[in-house]
C-alpha cells in the first residue's frame, strides 16, 4: 500500500516568506518524494535527482548567507523544512541535514576567499556533501581519532579511515577532521576534501536495518593530497569546529525525528479511522484513542523543544544544552511513536505493505547518529552539574 499523504501541520511561522517556503516544500514532498519512498527504500536507491531538484529550488543552503547562494533563513524555519522532508522520506530529510552539517565548517570558519570559491556550488550548485569525524575505533570518543594530516610544503597529506559516513561514495566533497598535532582535541584540523581526490576510496556501503536508500560507508584516505588553501580554520581548531557543527546538526536530527514521528502518527490515525472491528472503527475504542492522544502529545512536545532551541540559536544565545535535549527527546519520541504506530496497525503494522514498520526501523538510527542519546545525557548533565571528576 502506498504511503498516505501526511496531514499538514499547523505551523507558527515568522514571515509570509516562510509560509510560502513551507508550502513549496510540502508540494515537492508530496509530488516528488513520498509517492516512491517505500519502493526506493526497499530497493536501497539514493534519489540523487531529488537532491538536484532541492538544490535548484534553493533548499540545500537555507540557513546560510544569500551572498553565497544560501537562503538566509533562521533555524526556526530551516528545521521545519527538514521536518516536512523527513516526513515524506527520511533519506531526503537526513540527507539535507548532513549536507548542511558538511557545509558548516566552510560557512562559519572559512576565509572570505574560500567561501567565494566554494560555497556557491555547495549551497546551490548541485553539489552534495559528507561530514567525516567518526572512525572505526573512535565514535563517541571522537577526540581520539587517528586519521593523520602531515604538512608537505603548501599541501597536506591525509591518511586514515573514516567510518559511518552518510553519503560515502556519492558525496562531491567531504569535510574531514584529521590529526595534525598532539593527541586529544587540540591536535585536530578540518579540511575540505574533493570527492574525486586521488587516493580517496570508499568501502562497500553498510547493510542497515533501515534508511537503506541513504548510503553509509567507510571512507579511506590513502595519501590524499589537499592544498593548504582547503584547510578550514586554524591548525588545531578542527575539534572545536566539529563540536560547533554538531550542536546545530543535532537540531537537524531532532527535526527529522519529529518528521518521522508525525508521519507515523498520521498513518496510525488514518488507519484507526478506517479499520472496523466489532461493528465500529477501532478509533472509537478508548484504549486506542488514549494511545493516539499520547502519541500526538509527544510529537507536539518534541516540536516545541527543537523550536525553542532553534530560536535561541537564531537570537545568538547559547543553545548547546537545549540542542542536546532536543536531540535526545525527539529521537526517543520517534522511537516510541513509531513503535506505537505499528501496534495500532496490529498485524498489518508488521508488514511492508504499510509504512509503519519502515518508520520504526528508521527511527532507531536517529537515537544513534550525531552523538548517541547516552552522549546527549552526558552533555546535558555537564551543563547542569559540571564535568565529571577524573
Amino acid at each position: 500500500m502506498p504511503d498516505r499523504a501526511p496531514q499538514p501541520v499547523d505551523r507558527q511561522l515568522p514571515t509570509d516568506e516562510a509560509r510560502d517556503l513551507i508550502s513549496l516544500v510540502r508540494d515537492i514532498a508530496q509530488r516528488e518524494i513520498a509517492p516512491s519512498a517505500a519502493e526506493e527504500e526497499d530497493a536501497g536507491r539514493f534519489p540523487r535527482e531529488v537532491f538536484t531538484l532541492l538544490s535548484d529550488s534553493g533548499l540545500l543552503g537555507l540557513p546560510y548567507d544569500a551572498e553565497y547562494g544560501g537562503g538566509e533563513q533562521p533555524y526556526e524555519v530551516y528545521l521545519q523544512v527538514l521536518e516536512e522532508l523527513a516526513a515524506a522520506r527520511l533519506t531526503v530529510g537526513l540527507g539535507v541535514s548532513v549536507h548542511t552539517l558538511a557545509s558548516y565548517a566552510l560557512a562559519a570558519y572559512g576565509t572570505k576567499e574560500q567561501q567565494v570559491e566554494h560555497l556557491p556550488a555547495m549551497l546551490g550548485g548541485g553539489l552534495l556533501g559528507a561530514y567525516c569525524l567518526s572512525e572505526p575505533a573512535s565514535g563517541s570518543d571522537a577526540a581520539s581519532l587517528r586519521t593523520k594530516a602531515v604538512r608537505d610544503g603548501d599541501s597536506w597529506v591525509l591518511t586514515g579511515t573514516k567510518a559511518w559516513i552518510t553519503h560515502g561514495g556519492i558525496a562531491d566533497f567531504y569535510t574531514v577532521m584529521a590529526r595534525t598535532g598532539v593527541d586529544g582535541p587540540r591536535g585536530i584540523t578540518a579540511f575540505l576534501v574533493p570527492g574525486d581526490a586521488e587516493g580517496l576510496s570508499v568501502a562497500v556501503p553498510e547493510k542497515k536495518m533501515g534508511l537503506k536508500g541513504s548510503p553509509t560507508a567507510q571512507v579511506h584516505l590513502d595519501g590524499v593530497r589537499v592544498p593548504d588553501a582547503r584547510r578550514l580554520g586554524e591548525e588545531g581548531q578542527g575539534f572545536a569546529i566539529a563540536l560547533s557543527a554538531l550542536d546545530s546538526g543535532r537540531l537537524g536530527i531532532a527535526a527529522c525525528a519529529i518528521g518521522v514521528a508525525q508521519a507515523a502518527l498520521d498513518e496510525a490515525v488514518s488507519y484507526a479511522a478506517e479499520r472496523r472491528q466489532f461493528g465500529k472503527p477501532i478509533s472509537d475504542f478508548q484504549g486506542l484513542r488514549f494511545m493516539l492522544a499520547d502519541m500526538a502529545t509527544q510529537v507536539e512536545a518534541g516540536r516545541a523543544l527543537y523550536l525553542t532551541a532553534a530560536r535561541l540559536r537564531d537570537a545568538g544565545l547559547p543553545f548547546a544544552k537545549q540542542a542536546a535535549m532536543a536531540k535526545l527527546f525527539c529521537t526517543d519520541t520517534a522511537m516510541r511513536v513509531t513503535t506505537d504506530a505499528v501496534q495500532v496497525l496490529g498485524g498489518y503494522g508488521y508488514t511492508a505493505d504499510f509504512p509503519a514498520e519502515r518508520y520504526m526501523r528508521e527511527a532507531k538510527v536517529l537515537q544513534i547518529v550525531e552523538g548517541t542519546n547516552q552522549i546527549q545525557r552526558m552533555v546535558i548533565a555537564r551543563h547542569l552539574a559540571g564535568p565529571e571528576e577524573r
